[in-house]
């Protein structure tokens, strides 16, 4: 089932942005993370893909504007599919250029990147 998301619009209490120094944080939003995630990510008109979903009720979706920003990091910096998932996973200024701000948050599985990316 289709669903937009909108998560990324509004910060969390606690995050790992928040913890970092006034100095890092300053260098993280005039970084290339910054740029994408204004330029690129909030830019994607998740809604063009909403005809690929189901409407019957199952589990959220990972949202699309991560699955095509990732796809996007992967194709732009040459990862493998291992890359992408491990600098998905680890790499804060990554995180940050897909909207996240916690580390832990929005999880998916590895082989999800590579189905998606094969039946595209």
């Amino acid at each position: 089932m289709f669903k937009p998301n909108k998560n990324h619009r509004q910060p969390a209490l606690f995050s790992s942005i928040r913890e970092l120094s006034e100095k890092q944080l300053t260098r993280l939003k005039d970084s290339w993370a910054d740029t994408f995630y204004r330029e690129t990510f909030c830019r994607i008109n998740e809604e063009a893909f909403a005809d690929l979903y189901s409407d019957n009720p199952s589990r959220p979706n990972v949202p699309v504007n991560v699955l095509i920003g990732l796809e996007i990091l992967k194709s732009g910096k040459g990862w493998s599919d291992e890359e992408l998932y491990e600098n998905y996973c680890y790499n804060l200024q990554v995180r940050y250029a897909l909207g996240y701000d916690q580390l832990g948050a929005g999880d998916f599985e590895i082989r999800l990147v590579s189905f998606v990316i094969r039946h595209r």
